[in-house]
């Protein structure tokens, strides 16, 4: 992966992502070559540098009434990325509790995109309840290999098993942690209906994915029933 994609990802603007590795690149520098160097203006370059320095990124020294700026040792985000987790951990029970008690019964909630999509598998995976599906064509498998990969780790940690019916002839990545079952004369679709715990998410794999998280236990329960009836008929 790129270091500007894991920068990005980890919150940096263009700019002090321009910046950083600028100074990655070319060691001890002054601003304004800094700006021309990164091709951004001077006072862009002057408050990426700015926050930088506050993040612990980059740091400076004075020669003259110069200040000459450098980045950190790389390693110096694993520190960053600790830090942050570190401050999440702490608002966690808070958040928590702002969670529970502003939750409603029956709620249905839309997310777009890859990055909504895998907010949900990582809901199945930290929920510690196991998934029943119906609908799989491999969508997930085919389009997110690597998080398919890891969502496996995690029903593991969790103890989480699924059970699948999928169409004959198709199958996911998170084959030790699943059970396959096939249904005959069933047609091609773009929809996928996982069950766990009191939810139901639809996940609808068109080009940009979309996923529909519904919380209602008699729902989900109902649901439930209907999918035992397909298991038991089902082929192994």
């Amino acid at each position: 992966m790129q270091p500007e994609v894991v920068l990005e990802k980890l919150g940096f603007s263009p700019n002090e992502i321009k910046v950083y590795l600028t100074l990655n690149d070319h060691g001890s520098t002054k601003a304004g070559k800094i700006a021309k160097l990164a091709k951004i203006d001077r006072s862009n370059c002057y408050n990426s540098l700015k926050s930088l320095t506050e993040r612990g990124l980059v740091s400076y020294v004075l020669i003259g009434r110069v200040k000459w700026f450098q980045a950190t040792g790389p390693k110096r985000l694993l520190d960053y990325v600790k830090e942050q987790e570190g401050d999440i951990q702490s608002i966690l029970p808070e958040l928590q509790a702002r969670h529970k008690a502003a939750k409603i019964e029956g709620q249905v909630r839309l997310f777009k995109g890859i990055k909504g999509v895998k907010s949900i598998f990582l809901d199945i995976a930290r929920s510690g309840e196991n998934n029943y599906v119906f609908g799989s064509e491999g969508q997930f498998s085919s389009r997110m290999p690597e998080f398919a990969l890891q969502f496996e780790r995690l029903k593991k940690e969790n103890k989480i098993q699924t059970k699948l019916l999928l169409r004959r002839g198709r199958e996911e990545l998170d084959s030790t942690t699943s059970e396959y079952r096939y249904l005959p004369n069933v047609s091609e679709s773009p929809a996928v209906t996982n069950i766990y715990g009191n939810k139901i998410a639809i996940i609808i794999w068109t080009n940009e994915p979309e996923g529909i998280l519904i919380e209602n236990a008699a729902a989900a329960k109902a649901y439930k029933s209907y999918f035992d009836v397909m298991w038991e008929v089902a082929k192994k």
